[in-house]
Protein backbone atom coordinates (compact mmCIF):
# COMPACT_ATOMS: atom_id res chain seq x y z
CA UNK A 1 0.00 0.00 0.00
CA UNK A 2 1.25 3.35 -0.88
CA UNK A 3 2.90 4.64 2.66
CA UNK A 4 0.74 8.15 2.51
CA UNK A 5 -2.83 6.49 1.56
CA UNK A 6 -2.08 4.20 4.55
CA UNK A 7 -1.19 6.72 7.10
CA UNK A 8 -4.18 9.24 5.45
CA UNK A 9 -6.67 6.17 6.48
CA UNK A 10 -4.75 4.52 9.86
CA UNK A 11 -3.12 7.71 11.27
CA UNK A 12 -6.11 8.82 13.14
CA UNK A 13 -7.58 4.84 14.65
CA UNK A 14 -7.26 3.96 18.22
CA UNK A 15 -6.08 0.69 17.38
CA UNK A 16 -4.79 -1.40 13.90
CA UNK A 17 -6.68 -4.62 13.94
CA UNK A 18 -9.75 -6.35 16.10
CA UNK A 19 -8.83 -6.88 20.12
CA UNK A 20 -10.28 -5.47 22.99
CA UNK A 21 -9.68 -5.43 26.34
CA UNK A 22 -11.42 -8.53 27.52
CA UNK A 23 -9.87 -11.11 25.34
CA UNK A 24 -6.87 -9.34 26.74
CA UNK A 25 -7.95 -10.34 30.05
CA UNK A 26 -8.68 -14.02 28.80
CA UNK A 27 -5.35 -14.47 27.49
CA UNK A 28 -3.25 -12.91 30.68
CA UNK A 29 -5.29 -15.34 32.93
CA UNK A 30 -3.64 -18.11 31.36
CA UNK A 31 0.14 -16.26 30.24
CA UNK A 32 0.12 -14.44 33.96
CA UNK A 33 3.13 -12.61 33.46
CA UNK A 34 4.61 -11.76 37.02
CA UNK A 35 3.93 -8.72 38.92
CA UNK A 36 7.17 -7.29 38.11
CA UNK A 37 7.54 -8.84 34.24
CA UNK A 38 9.08 -7.79 31.13
CA UNK A 39 6.47 -7.50 28.35
CA UNK A 40 7.28 -6.70 24.46
CA UNK A 41 4.20 -5.60 22.90
CA UNK A 42 5.66 -6.45 19.11
CA UNK A 43 3.82 -4.58 16.15
CA UNK A 44 2.28 -2.29 18.97
CA UNK A 45 0.97 0.29 16.20
CA UNK A 46 -0.77 3.33 18.09
CA UNK A 47 -0.67 1.41 21.40
CA UNK A 48 -3.93 0.42 22.15
CA UNK A 49 -3.37 -2.66 24.24
CA UNK A 50 -0.63 -1.16 26.45
CA UNK A 51 -2.87 0.12 29.17
CA UNK A 52 -4.33 -3.10 29.46
CA UNK A 53 -1.01 -5.22 29.34
CA UNK A 54 0.52 -2.54 31.88
CA UNK A 55 -2.27 -4.02 34.29
CA UNK A 56 -0.50 -7.27 35.05
CA UNK A 57 3.22 -5.69 35.49
CA UNK A 58 2.36 -3.16 37.36
CA UNK A 59 6.21 -3.21 38.47
CA UNK A 60 7.37 -4.09 35.72
CA UNK A 61 8.03 -3.33 31.93
CA UNK A 62 6.34 -2.96 28.47
CA UNK A 63 8.71 -2.34 25.86
CA UNK A 64 6.98 -1.39 22.64
CA UNK A 65 8.02 -1.24 19.36
CA UNK A 66 6.96 -0.80 15.78
CA UNK A 67 8.54 -0.47 12.03
CA UNK A 68 6.37 2.06 11.43
CA UNK A 69 7.71 5.34 12.55
CA UNK A 70 4.70 7.04 13.26
CA UNK A 71 2.99 4.74 15.42
CA UNK A 72 6.21 4.69 17.35
CA UNK A 73 5.58 8.14 18.01
CA UNK A 74 2.02 8.49 18.79
CA UNK A 75 2.86 5.98 21.73
CA UNK A 76 5.90 7.45 22.49
CA UNK A 77 3.78 11.19 23.16
CA UNK A 78 0.73 9.21 24.60
CA UNK A 79 3.16 7.87 27.46
CA UNK A 80 5.43 10.42 28.07
CA UNK A 81 6.71 10.21 31.70
CA UNK A 82 5.58 6.37 32.33
CA UNK A 83 8.84 4.99 33.10
CA UNK A 84 7.38 1.64 32.85
CA UNK A 85 7.06 1.90 29.09
CA UNK A 86 10.11 2.23 26.34
CA UNK A 87 9.15 2.68 22.88
CA UNK A 88 10.95 1.66 19.91
CA UNK A 89 11.09 2.15 16.37
CA UNK A 90 12.03 -0.92 14.36
CA UNK A 91 11.88 -4.39 13.78
CA UNK A 92 10.23 -6.71 16.68
CA UNK A 93 12.42 -9.48 15.47
CA UNK A 94 15.33 -7.92 16.25
CA UNK A 95 14.44 -7.15 20.18
CA UNK A 96 17.22 -8.20 23.18
CA UNK A 97 15.26 -10.09 25.10
CA UNK A 98 14.83 -11.42 27.65
CA UNK A 99 11.16 -10.88 28.19
CA UNK A 100 8.30 -12.93 30.03
CA UNK A 101 5.63 -12.36 27.67
CA UNK A 102 5.70 -11.31 24.09
CA UNK A 103 2.14 -9.85 22.95
CA UNK A 104 1.43 -9.51 19.62
CA UNK A 105 -1.80 -8.74 18.39
CA UNK A 106 -2.38 -9.69 14.57
CA UNK A 107 0.84 -8.41 13.87
CA UNK A 108 2.79 -11.87 12.58
CA UNK A 109 0.90 -12.02 9.31
CA UNK A 110 4.26 -9.98 7.68
CA UNK A 111 6.98 -11.93 8.98
CA UNK A 112 4.66 -14.84 8.92
CA UNK A 113 3.41 -17.21 12.10
CA UNK A 114 6.28 -19.73 11.18
CA UNK A 115 8.87 -17.69 10.27
CA UNK A 116 8.32 -15.37 13.26
CA UNK A 117 7.72 -17.82 16.71
CA UNK A 118 11.16 -19.70 16.15
CA UNK A 119 12.64 -16.08 16.56
CA UNK A 120 10.78 -14.86 19.43
CA UNK A 121 10.95 -18.18 21.45
CA UNK A 122 14.07 -17.07 21.58
CA UNK A 123 13.32 -13.70 23.40
CA UNK A 124 11.77 -15.57 26.02
CA UNK A 125 12.85 -16.51 29.81
CA UNK A 126 12.51 -20.37 30.69
CA UNK A 127 8.64 -21.17 30.41
CA UNK A 128 7.81 -17.66 29.02
CA UNK A 129 4.64 -17.06 27.05
CA UNK A 130 3.91 -15.72 23.55
CA UNK A 131 0.58 -14.44 23.22
CA UNK A 132 -0.59 -13.97 19.33
CA UNK A 133 -3.76 -13.72 16.89
CA UNK A 134 -3.65 -14.87 13.44
CA UNK A 135 -6.37 -14.83 10.92
CA UNK A 136 -7.58 -18.50 10.57
CA UNK A 137 -10.41 -20.42 8.90
CA UNK A 138 -12.92 -21.30 11.49
CA UNK A 139 -16.03 -22.57 10.27
CA UNK A 140 -16.82 -26.02 7.65
CA UNK A 141 -17.57 -23.30 4.93
CA UNK A 142 -15.23 -21.30 2.65
CA UNK A 143 -17.47 -18.69 0.78
CA UNK A 144 -15.82 -18.02 -2.59
CA UNK A 145 -15.88 -14.52 -2.10
CA UNK A 146 -13.50 -15.09 1.29
CA UNK A 147 -11.25 -17.58 -0.38
CA UNK A 148 -10.48 -15.06 -3.62
CA UNK A 149 -9.90 -12.18 -1.24
CA UNK A 150 -7.17 -13.82 0.80
CA UNK A 151 -5.77 -15.39 -1.81
CA UNK A 152 -4.14 -12.00 -2.39
CA UNK A 153 -4.60 -10.45 1.21
CA UNK A 154 -3.03 -13.43 3.06
CA UNK A 155 -2.14 -16.25 0.96
CA UNK A 156 -0.72 -18.53 4.14
CA UNK A 157 -3.92 -18.85 6.18
CA UNK A 158 -4.65 -22.06 7.02
CA UNK A 159 -7.02 -23.36 9.98
CA UNK A 160 -6.28 -24.50 14.06
CA UNK A 161 -4.68 -27.27 12.47
CA UNK A 162 -2.63 -25.60 10.77
CA UNK A 163 -1.78 -23.08 13.75
CA UNK A 164 -1.02 -25.54 16.38
CA UNK A 165 1.42 -26.91 14.06
CA UNK A 166 3.49 -23.84 13.55
CA UNK A 167 3.73 -23.72 16.96
CA UNK A 168 4.75 -27.17 17.18
CA UNK A 169 7.61 -27.00 14.78
CA UNK A 170 8.95 -23.46 16.91
CA UNK A 171 9.69 -25.55 19.91
CA UNK A 172 6.34 -24.09 21.46
CA UNK A 173 3.97 -25.48 23.80
CA UNK A 174 0.11 -24.68 22.44
CA UNK A 175 -1.57 -23.78 25.80
CA UNK A 176 -5.14 -22.31 24.85
CA UNK A 177 -6.98 -20.79 22.05
CA UNK A 178 -10.07 -18.44 21.16
CA UNK A 179 -11.42 -17.03 18.96
CA UNK A 180 -12.27 -13.22 18.79
CA UNK A 181 -15.86 -12.11 19.53
CA UNK A 182 -17.51 -9.63 17.20
CA UNK A 183 -16.98 -6.72 19.43
CA UNK A 184 -13.15 -7.11 19.19
CA UNK A 185 -13.52 -6.97 15.40
CA UNK A 186 -16.17 -3.95 16.29
CA UNK A 187 -13.44 -2.41 18.08
CA UNK A 188 -11.48 -1.65 15.18
CA UNK A 189 -13.51 -1.64 12.08
CA UNK A 190 -16.17 0.68 13.58
CA UNK A 191 -13.48 3.88 14.04
CA UNK A 192 -12.23 2.52 10.72
CA UNK A 193 -15.48 3.08 9.02
CA UNK A 194 -15.55 5.98 10.21
CA UNK A 195 -12.54 7.41 9.37
CA UNK A 196 -13.37 5.93 5.08
CA UNK A 197 -16.81 8.15 5.20
CA UNK A 198 -14.67 11.19 6.74
CA UNK A 199 -11.88 10.52 3.58
CA UNK A 200 -14.46 10.11 0.71
CA UNK A 201 -16.05 13.13 1.63
CA UNK A 202 -12.93 15.57 2.44
CA UNK A 203 -10.53 13.69 -0.47
CA UNK A 204 -12.70 12.60 -3.02
CA UNK A 205 -10.12 13.43 -6.25
CA UNK A 206 -7.41 11.47 -4.48
CA UNK A 207 -7.17 8.79 -6.83
CA UNK A 208 -4.81 7.15 -4.35
CA UNK A 209 -6.77 7.29 -1.65
CA UNK A 210 -9.71 6.18 -3.04
CA UNK A 211 -8.65 3.02 -4.27
CA UNK A 212 -7.75 2.44 -0.73
CA UNK A 213 -10.66 3.63 1.02
CA UNK A 214 -12.59 0.99 -1.51
CA UNK A 215 -10.08 -2.11 -0.36
CA UNK A 216 -10.94 -1.40 3.19
CA UNK A 217 -14.57 -1.03 1.98
CA UNK A 218 -14.03 -4.53 0.32
CA UNK A 219 -11.88 -6.27 3.36
CA UNK A 220 -15.20 -4.87 6.08
CA UNK A 221 -17.64 -6.26 3.62
CA UNK A 222 -16.17 -9.48 3.31
CA UNK A 223 -16.03 -9.77 7.50
CA UNK A 224 -19.97 -8.48 7.68
CA UNK A 225 -20.85 -11.12 4.89
CA UNK A 226 -18.82 -14.13 5.55
CA UNK A 227 -17.58 -14.25 9.64
CA UNK A 228 -18.77 -16.99 10.43
CA UNK A 229 -16.48 -18.59 8.49
CA UNK A 230 -12.88 -17.05 9.81
CA UNK A 231 -11.74 -14.82 11.86
CA UNK A 232 -8.87 -13.98 14.67
CA UNK A 233 -7.48 -17.15 16.73
CA UNK A 234 -6.02 -15.86 20.03
CA UNK A 235 -3.08 -18.05 20.60
CA UNK A 236 -1.68 -18.63 24.02
CA UNK A 237 2.09 -20.47 23.96
CA UNK A 238 4.87 -21.31 25.92
CA UNK A 239 8.19 -21.93 25.94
Amino acid sequence: MNERAFFAIHSALPREGPGDRASLAWAMAFARPPADGRILDAGCGPGADIPGLLDYVPRGEVVAVDLHAPFANQVRARFRGDARVTVRHGDMLAQSGPFDLIWAAGSLYAPGVEAALPVMRRMLVPGGRIVFSDLCWTGPERPPEAVDFFATEYPDMGDEGTLRTRVARAGLRFQTVCKLPPAAWEAYYGPLENRLDLLRRDLPDDPEIATQVAAHEREIAVWRAHGDAFGYLLCVTAR
